[in-house]
């Protein structure tokens, strides 16, 4: 299911082919099975339900967010908390959140208020979901379907994650990202990058690992293009007349990184 920021309600109550909200128990049940696609550790479903706090975390969150739908406020909250002790995890119970939901390890976790969670969405320890303003309305992140977020990663205010996108571990994220991409670093940039077969039977693609790196690629290609222009002008290095890379300074620490592979042939390049 596409999610957008305005389409927030009903996401958490998700129809079943007859047209009536899926029972609590439907929902949970799918909340437990996803966890042996997403998870190479999970051997039984009893394993599963009692030792895996992101399962005890996001029970509680179903039964408190029916709860709050309902239009109880003091009791939800109080089975969130007891959550938060319990898992470690912090999930408002006014947060929207769709089917086969994971959360790997589960600790420090957090979800606030007017958070929207699409389906089969994946996050790992330390994420937080959280708001830029003190003003009420929405102020929460939204996820599309199948996004994985990495370990520690801080998606903040009222922004789009699309569909099939990944947070790199640690990154925070403060503007939207498009559909399918991937987006590293603090503040979040939006990578371009190459999918490797990593989908589990769900479709997801958990290598959240293997990420690009930007600012290398940027200082590569700028090494590149000093390269060329050395090559131009005769020299090697910064020594007036260097010729070969023993010509450079020989206490730079970071003479290996610079140094290519291969040589590039200016001439040829350009042919």
């Amino acid at each position: 299911m596409d999610v957008s920021v305005n389409s927030r309600a009903g996401l958490a109550d998700e129809k079943a082919p007859t047209g009536k909200p899926l029972s609590l128990w439907r929902l949970i049940g799918e909340d437990v099975s996803c966890v042996f696609q997403r998870d190479p550790a999970a051997r039984t479903r009893l394993e599963v339900t009692t030792t895996y706090p992101g399962v005890h975390a996001i029970l509680l969150y179903r039964m408190a967010n029916r709860l709050w739908t309902s239009g109880w406020r003091y009791l939800p909250r109080l089975i969130s908390y007891l959550g938060r002790i319990w898992t470690g995890i912090d999930i408002h119970p006014g947060a929207t959140i769709g089917r086969r939901f994971f959360i790997d390890h589960g600790a420090g976790v957090v979800i606030g208020e007017t958070a929207v969670v699409g389906d089969d969405v994946t996050l790992y320890h330390g994420v937080t979901l959280g708001g830029v303003s003190w003003n009420r309305g929405k102020r929460h992140p939204t996820l599309g379907d199948k996004v994985v977020v990495g370990a520690g990663a801080k998606i903040l205010g009222p922004i789009t994650v699309g569909k099939d996108a990944r947070v790199g571990a640690n990154s925070v994220v403060i503007s939207p990202v498009p559909e399918g991409k991937t987006v590293v670093g603090i503040p979040g940039k939006v990578v371009q990058s190459s999918r490797v077969a990593g989908e589990t039977l769900a479709g997801i693609d958990l290598n959240h690992h293997l990420i690009p790196d930007p600012v290398a690629e940027a200082v590569g290609c700028l090494l590149e293009r000093i390269r060329l222009l050395e090559q131009e002008i005769g020299v090697h290095g910064y020594l007036p007349g260097g010729k070969v890379p023993d010509d450079e300074c020989n206490h730079c620490d970071a003479q290996l990184v610079c140094e290519p592979v291969a040589s590039v042939d200016l001439k040829a390049s350009r042919t």
